[in-house]
């Protein structure tokens, strides 16, 4: 009797045990704050993701962040010891080195600021907040709220200050800037180059020390506010507007530190929370690290009375919050969508801010008098009319002219931009079909049709010596291998000249048994998914599986060698060095792409409201929708190891098919996929494919 009693007492001890195992290592929304597991600091070291861990808001154009030596693209690298300072703004996950920089200040010890070193001793930071402590005893932190900022210095005694450098920009972007000096604040505007330096943009700032100060001039754009010999802490408030010094001294928030942390976080929590995953946990804080990403930009550039600045630098006024910090070219294919989804007041707003820019002078890149940092925005049009088939208003009539005109003038000089422009024809005649405009349908049709000339001639063969060299025949990026596929909105067509599907998949196997797929950048973006069209969907369940979650083999290098190693191992990792070597985040693009492979469905046609299906990455994953909605995706049978969808529930019945909706998505219900270790070769299930016809 006592042996049972005390083999009954192990094993509830061993119960207890693995209970409160299984508590730590598994994320329920209900028990723990997505907020609460983000990772800031993934992706910001080296050249894997040129993201910072600087205090953020959503979709805010201020951001604070220290700039480091040496730096990545946004200013900082996590391996630094040596600070510079910090500055303003920054975009997130950008090529051509970055850009934003602005408002630099420092804290510093003595007389000379360039004499008082930074060194890195502590450092932690959170959504909404970052801090950090130097050997020489200075406690720097900072959190965001809206458009609205603060800086809290601890500083020991003696002589010491803070030094302004107006004219500091990420790789001599700087032009020029105009400020005001009066009592314990400096305000003005600052105009610097875009990324990539085609234009520049212009943003307004208040800023106010809250301390006993007296100002210094040492060089032009330079000044230092000379504080007391006492220790204590400094406290300065700052904030941008697009419009003016004026308004951007209305937006200041005087609430204490503690208090803006506070709000910071909670607002993050809100919109993180707008997806809930159930699983392992390690799994969920690569989840939210990502999520968080996909959320940093565009920015808001609308004041608090609705008055803004166009890209003619125009003051405008609307209800509707206006937008810009565009990255189209990169993220039209995974992060709009996914913000179509999750977002639809803000996508609205955004939607209506591209649009806007075709009555503003568009350009693809940038104008001479952009309201907030950006970068590119080839592909607009094909996001407005995927913003329109998912049910988002859409002035066509208003903006057809522009759109034309965009059209009109597009590239057709190289093998890729051939193929990238004759997706934007497809998407003009789809928008005259909506405007009921026979003949420019047919004009634009024709148009979008002679891709197949361009791939004939360029992508058929693939004997040829060049055709996995980077940069060949004049791509701006990937290769021929990589951009043959490149033909969305027409895979059926693309499938034909290919020689049929035998020839096709042939050729798609041999792509992924090379390695040759490069998800360090994005032309190849959609490869994974392209066996969807054919009777051997259950490739793109396995490669959609293996790119977000497991081993793989990689090869790209600027140099365009492939001889200096390959990359073996996962993708997203939640550390540091997160991505491949050479990827950039792309202003939320790659993280949004695992969003949607963990959540079991990813945009097959931007232009179409249509999702591919794979295995969720989650047993559970709940899209929280308006009107108090859900959408979840059940995974009957969940392992990692069932990478295969053995059949497909929608609210109870059977559903027949290897795509989703933005409709079935936004009527809200339960999507349950039962997954398989094994691959379902037999399937019946209804494909979508892409036609021009």
């Amino acid at each position: 009797m006592k042996v049972s009693l005390k083999i009954i007492a192990l094993l509830s001890f061993f119960y207890l045990n693995v209970l409160a195992q299984s508590k730590t290592t598994s994320f329920s929304i209900k028990e723990k704050k997505p907020v609460d597991l983000v990772n800031v600091f993934l992706g910001s070291s080296g050249d894997h993701g040129q993201m910072s861990p600087a205090a953020s808001y959503p979709f805010s154009m201020l951001s604070i962040g220290p700039q480091t030596y040496p730096k990545t693209h946004t200013g900082y690298e996590y391996l630094a010891k040596k600070f510079e300072g910090f500055t303003h703004n920054r975009f997130e996950g950008v090529g051509c080195q970055g850009s934003g920089g602005n408002l630099f200040v420092k804290p510093f010890l003595g007389d000379d600021p360039k004499a008082s070193e930074l060194i890195k001793s502590t450092e932690k930071a959170v959504p909404g907040y970052y801090e950090v402590g130097f050997e020489n005893k200075i406690k720097a932190s900072f959190s965001v709220a809206g458009n609205a900022g603060k800086h809290v210095y601890q500083l020991p005694a003696g002589k010491k200050g803070i030094y302004i450098d107006l004219s500091y920009a990420f790789n001599g972007a700087f032009v020029e800037e105009e400020h005001v000096i009066k009592n314990n604040t400096i305000s003005g505007w600052i105009e610097s180059k875009t990324t990539c330096s085609v234009g520049k943009y212009r943003i307004y700032y208040y800023l106010e020390i809250k301390n006993n100060i007296n100002w210094e001039e040492v060089a032009n754009h330079k000044f230092i506010a000379r504080l007391g010999l006492a220790p204590g802490s400094v406290e300065v408030n700052v904030a941008l507007s697009s419009v003016s010094a004026e308004a951007a001294k209305l937006a200041i928030n005087n609430h204490s530190m503690t208090e803006m942390m506070s709000e910071s976080s909670a607002y993050w929590n809100k919109n993180l929370s707008k997806i809930a995953v159930n699983g392992d946990l390690k799994d969920a804080k690569l989840f939210y690290s990502l999520l968080y990403r996909t959320m940093q930009s565009p920015y808001v550039i609308s004041d608090q009375d609705g008055q803004y600045r166009n890209t003619k630098g125009e003051v405008q006024k609307d209800k509707q919050i206006r937008y810009n910090g565009w990255a189209i070219w990169d993220n039209y294919r995974t992060q709009l969508p996914l913000l179509s989804i999750i977002a639809p007041d803000r996508y609205a707003g955004m939607v209506t801010s591209i649009a806007d820019l075709y009555l503003s002078g568009k350009k693809d890149y940038a104008g001479q008098k952009e309201p907030s940092n950006t970068v590119r925005s080839e592909h607009a049009i094909v996001v407005l009319l995927d913003a329109y088939r998912k049910g988002y208003p859409v002035d066509f009539a208003k903006i057809a002219d522009s759109l034309e005109k965009e059209v009109k003038g597009l590239d057709y000089k190289s093998p890729d931009k051939a193929l990238e422009s004759s997706y934007d024809n497809w998407a003009m005649a789809e928008i005259f079909k909506i405007l009921k405009n026979p003949q420019k349908v047919e004009i634009y049709k024709n148009k979008a049709l002679e891709y197949k000339k361009y791939w004939n001639k360029d992508f058929k063969d693939m004997s040829k010596r060049d055709v996995d060299q980077m940069q060949a025949r004049g791509l701006y990026q990937g290769t021929i291998w990589q951009y043959r596929w490149f033909v969305p909105y027409d895979f059926k067509g693309l499938v034909a000249l290919d020689g049929g599907e035998e020839s096709y998949l042939a050729k798609l196997d041999e792509f992924f048994a090379r390695d040759l797929y490069n998800h360090a950048n994005e032309p190849d973006l959609q490869v994974p998914l392209m066996y969807n069209i054919t009777r051997q969907g259950y490739k793109s369940q396995y490669w959609m599986h293996q790119l977000a979650a497991d081993t793989v083999i990689q090869n790209y290098f600027n140099d365009n060698s492939r001889g200096i190693g390959s990359y073996i191992g996962k993708i997203y990792r939640n550390q540091p060095d997160a991505y491949l070597r050479t990827m950039d985040d792309d202003a939320g693009a790659m993280s949004a792409w695992y969003i949607f492979t963990a959540s079991g469905f990813s945009p097959a046609c931007v232009g179409w409201p249509v999702y591919y299906l794979n295995v969720p990455l989650f047993p559970s994953v709940t899209y929280h929708l308006p009107d108090g909605k859900t959408f979840k995706v059940e995974t009957e049978n969940f392992s990692l190891k069932n990478k295969y969808i053995k059949q497909v529930f929608l609210n109870g019945k059977p559903f027949n098919k290897n795509y989703i909706t933005q409709d079935d998505i936004n009527k809200g219900g339960v999507l349950k996929i039962v997954s398989s270790a094994n691959p379902i070769k037999v399937s019946a299930t209804e494909n979508w494919i892409s036609s021009i016809e």
